[in-house]
This record gives C-alpha cells, sequence and structure tokens, in this order.
C-alpha cells in the first residue's frame, strides 16, 4: 500500500545497539497506525512504512532470535 507519510512529523531513533560508525536502521515515531524506518547512512532517503503489527511481530521475532545474555 502507498500512502503519504509526512516524514516532518516523524521523531527519528537510532538503535543502541548500532556500532561506532552508525550503521543502522532508524525507526520513526509519530506517524499514526505504521511505523517507518529507514538507513541512518541516507538521511533524507526512501521509508518504508509497515503497520504497527506487522512491527511488533518483526521485532517480537528478533527478540525470539537473538543469544541469551550471558
Amino acid at each position: 500500500m502507498n500512502f503519504p507519510l509526512v516524514v516532518a512529523d516523524v521523531t527519528w531513533h537510532k538503535s543502541s545497539y548500532s556500532n561506532a560508525g552508525g550503521n543502522c536502521v532508524e525507526v520513526g515515531r509519530g506517524a499514526p497506525g505504521v511505523v517507518p524506518f529507514r538507513d541512518s547512512k541516507v538521511e533524507g532517503g526512501p521509508v518504508v512504512a509497515v503497520g504497527t503489527a506487522t512491527w511488533s511481530a518483526f521485532v517480537a521475532g528478533l527478540r525470539a532470535q537473538a543469544p541469551a545474555s550471558a
């Protein structure tokens, strides 16, 4: 689905797991009903947005695959 997203209204956050080079995915907040994300190296570049339920399932899947903390 394509729809206009006003990126100016989005606050971007980079993962605390990002390496020192900053190569990471940025996730946006402030877009009702969707979670926008983009490549942190390409500020102002393309933005992908998925529904909040899809994003939650994606994050849950990542957490389930993460190695146990030592």
